[in-house]
């Protein structure tokens, strides 16, 4: 068997059936054994939308996304997607293949040459692992996924040597990731945090990315400590945000940062508390810091943990209800404290909102009166976004938002859209972004049109790079290179076969909307965005991520 064969085989074995990429020369022996292990492809433009559709795709099915370049600049393209899903503890495998087994150590000018792509990409991942054998590279691949199921999910790249894919020999028999089972804290963990919690006046919970999969254990436990509930952008669709309960995104909001600080006892989970999620660094809490997380390394991380939980945020939340029906104590249920405490941090919070954040609440709402409940929305770094539709368009299970947070890179919405349309076919998938953000991957159209499923792409125009052309307007600066002449965006998404319309009322927004989730393909829907009265930032107070 060839090396190219035993990685398709080992795709395969794993539960691999959908991989995203572009054939290039050194990869072609991979691309030749796809059909017959089944593994279908969809080939984006771009080898970084190749990277944020197989995110997208990890992000809405729980499976790891595959994605796979040739050597040198193919791997570098998808560089900062591999960034982002680091960041986002995103499973990812990229595989490309490498320089050959004895390529010299001098640079010998062969296509696609660089010093070490394992030498550059093991500093964004997981692992970065060069094969030397036909033999190796089951191991390899079930290594990853091992890694996929049993901590936190990072990046992982292999790396094949390019004789080896074509090398034909024997590859060992199949090699599967062991099932493991979920971790949960020491008992004696479980029982001081419930004992903490179950005193509490003013019980917290934060949830992060990691509290994906552990929602109605996180809404059983809300409701039995009458606690209020605030969500990262990676936690928003953890905790249905129509709940009493729910505060949303809201993290960066003086009023919340407020609350947390004063709360008694907070209970995080699979979150790093970090400034990504607050927006600026984290407030001094005076309560207890119970940390739940895979990751032992967040226990010490940003803010450290008063009482650590390592473990599933599954496993962890079920062990400590039980600890507190066994404590018998820690039943707020019918107080409704903490919904009044809600409704007005809610008031709070939304009552310092800027102009420009305001004069979208009405489009939010279009879009949220069009979409079943178990829509999925992809975003991206832009105004629209975090001050717009991470706060006020609220998401319950099992609807989804998926967000560029930490890394924060520009370009992630459509191509993310694509990879979770491409798992989940069957549910709504809508991209909101930027004008500036959506020219970034805004070729990743062409991929959409080939996926000829439906595909809303909302854009908010604001002619350029709002978030930093506010940012130098507060600095007193000019603004530089961030206004940008107009481009005609549905233009453009016809000229690569999709369809494009301008939506300037939440009216007209709900009727294109409507219109796009049934139409094959995608339709760009243009939505202008209005001027600010003055030089203003959304929040002058607060650095958007």
């Amino acid at each position: 068997m060839t090396g190219g064969e035993a990685l398709v085989r080992a795709l395969a074995v794993q539960g691999t059936d959908l991989a995203f990429g572009i054939p290039g020369t050194h990869n072609l022996e991979i691309y030749r054994h796809l059909a017959a292990y089944r593994i279908r492809h969809l080939a984006p433009r771009h080898e970084q939308g190749a990277g944020y559709a197989a995110d997208g795709y990890a992000r809405v099915t729980g499976r790891p996304g595959v994605a796979l370049t040739t050597t040198g600049p193919g791997l570098l393209n998808i560089a900062t997607a591999v960034g982002q899903a680091y960041s986002d503890s995103v499973p990812l495998l990229v595989v490309s293949p490498g320089m050959p087994l004895r390529h010299p150590r001098i640079a010998s000018g062969l296509l696609h040459e660089m010093p070490s792509q394992t030498g550059a990409f093991g500093h964004l991942t997981a692992f970065s692992h060069r094969v030397s054998s036909v033999g190796e590279i089951g191991a390899a691949v079930a290594r990853a996924f091992s890694l996929f199921r049993s901590r936190r999910p990072r990046p992982v790249h292999i790396e094949v040597p390019l004789d080896l894919l074509d090398t034909a020999d024997d590859p060992g028999p199949p090699r599967t990731a062991p099932d493991q089972l979920p971790a949960r804290p020491r008992p004696q963990e479980l029982r001081a945090a419930a004992e903490v919690l179950a005193r509490a006046r003013r019980p917290a919970l934060v949830l992060g990315g990691g509290a994906h999969g552990a929602g109605a254990e996180a809404l059983a436990l809300a409701e039995r400590l009458d606690a209020p509930v605030a969500t990262t952008a990676n936690g928003k669709g953890a905790f249905p945000e129509s709940h009493p309960l729910a505060l949303g995104v809201r993290l960066h909001t003086p009023a919340v940062r407020t609350w947390l600080a004063e709360s008694d006892a907070v209970l995080a989970v699979g979150t790093e508390l970090a400034e990504a999620d607050l927006w600026s660094p984290a407030p001094p809490l005076t309560g207890t810091l119970l940390r739940a997380d895979i990751d032992p390394a967040q226990m010490y991380a940003t803010l450290p943990a008063g009482i650590p939980l390592v473990g599933d945020a599954q496993e962890t939340l079920r062990g400590l209800r039980d600890a507190l029906a066994t404590a018998g104590t820690g039943s707020g249920a019918g107080a409704a404290a903490g919904a009044r405490a809600v409704a007005a941090l809610r008031a709070a919070a939304d009552a310092g909102a800027g102009h420009r954040e305001r004069s979208r609440l009405p489009l939010l709402a279009a879009i949220r009166s069009v979409l079943p409940p178990d829509a999925i929305l992809t975003s991206d770094s832009a105004q629209c976004c975090y001050y717009g539709a991470l706060p006020h368009l609220p998401v319950d299970p099992p609807g989804r938002y998926l967000h560029p947070t930490g890394f924060g890179t520009l370009g992630y919405a459509l191509p993310a859209a694509i990879g979770a349309k491409a798992g989940e076919p069957g549910r709504a998938v809508v991209a909101l972004s930027g004008d500036g953000g959506l020219q970034f991957t805004v070729q990743e159209l062409a991929t959409a049109v080939a996926l000829s499923l439906p595909l809303p792409v909302v854009i908010f125009d604001n002619g350029g790079y709002g978030e930093i052309r506010d940012e130098m307007a507060a600095r007193g600066d000019a603004p530089v290179a961030v206004d940008h002449p107009p481009v005609d965006l549905g233009a453009l998404a016809r000229a690569y076969g999709g369809h494009g319309v301008r939506a300037g009322t939440p009216a007209a927004l709900a009727d294109a909307l409507r219109e796009a989730l049934v139409t094959p393909g995608p339709t760009v829907i243009t939505v202008p965005e209005p001027a600010a009265p003055g030089p203003e930032t959304e929040h002058p107070e607060e650095t958007a991520p």
